[in-house]
């Protein structure tokens, strides 16, 4: 446990506390992590998802695995939104998001990497598949449905244009045709994809870090119940669940290895483009990075 949590997960969420240091001293403003995070957004991780999809061998995927994590999502998404809005009485949107936190977990960006290190990138491929299926499935259902819910007194054909014209979900179209006609990309392109998409993990949590300094660290009452949700139930619905029909062990495990990370940056990211209120969201992905640690060296 202590030589996973030292050699493979610390280094990655270093990246991290650097940014957050760097906040915290003045040496990036928040307005520089800002332009950081629309950079890393639009344009590096477009390049990162595309290559991920499209050459992704669907065949060695289990999807009754996938498809029981989906289902868990779904079922600790409702009663995360169910407890924001009538419980705790937040905004609509920043509930959309809050909820979103304790199911979108920062896979792509931090569990895949940790993963890749631990395991290998030849036996990583439960880690690809729910990375795909979240940066596919579910985080194009929530750059649409946040954009919906933001702008829901707006015409609908600005909305649909703007969604168009969105990198991410171009990068997730582009990448699903790929792999179905059986696109092979050309070198070249390939290589330059890998060499930039590479700087989307660190160039996102630094950013992410910076911007967090701002924040103050003392967890609310609302914070404490969706970090809660986010670390023990996602983790054990997930766990339950898989007890349903027989696949290989390391499904199972690294399914329950990604649903115990932490909450994913993509609803800070987008909290920051929909000027949603982001104390609340900063707190959860704050709280569950650093109480994940220990977590996920147990499990890994």
């Amino acid at each position: 446990m202590l030589h996973v949590l030292t050699n493979n997960i610390l280094p990655v969420f270093s990246i991290l506390a650097l940014g957050f240091i760097c906040g915290r001293i003045s040496l990036i403003s928040r307005t520089e992590a800002t332009t950081l995070n629309r950079i890393a957004f639009l344009i590096l991780q477009p390049v990162l998802i595309f290559p991920l999809i499209s050459s992704a061998d669907l065949s060695s995927f289990h999807f009754d695995a996938v498809a029981i994590y989906g289902l868990s999502q779904v079922i600790v998404f409702l009663i995360t939104f169910f407890i924001c809005i009538s419980l705790l009485k937040l905004e609509l949107v920043e509930s959309w998001l809050l909820a979103m936190c304790t199911i979108f977990v920062n896979g792509l960006l931090y569990i895949w990497p940790i993963s890749s290190l631990i395991y290998g990138a030849d036996m990583n491929y439960p880690i690809t598949a729910l990375v795909i299926w979240d940066a596919s499935i579910m985080f194009a259902f929530f750059i649409i449905s946040t954009d919906f819910l933001n702008n829901k007194n707006s015409k609908l054909k600005p909305i649909l244009f703007r969604l168009l014209k969105n990198p991410v979900l171009i990068a997730i179209v582009l990448g699903a045709v790929a792999n179905i006609i059986g696109f092979t990309t050309p070198e070249p392109l390939r290589l330059a994809m890998k060499f930039s998409g590479a700087a989307a993990a660190p160039l996102t949590l630094l950013a992410l870090g910076v911007v967090l300094s701002f924040h103050s660290l003392i967890p609310s009452k609302s914070i404490t119940i969706i970090v809660l949700i986010k670390l023990l139930l996602l983790p054990l619905v997930v766990w339950s669940f898989l007890k349903i029909g027989t696949r290989p062990d390391i499904w199972n495990d690294l399914s329950v290895l990604n649903a115990a990370g932490p909450a994913g940056a993509m609803a800070f990211a987008l909290a920051m483009l929909h000027n949603v209120k982001t104390d609340k969201i900063a707190l959860v992905i704050i709280w569950t990075s650093v109480l994940s640690l220990f977590s996920l060296a147990w499990l890994a």
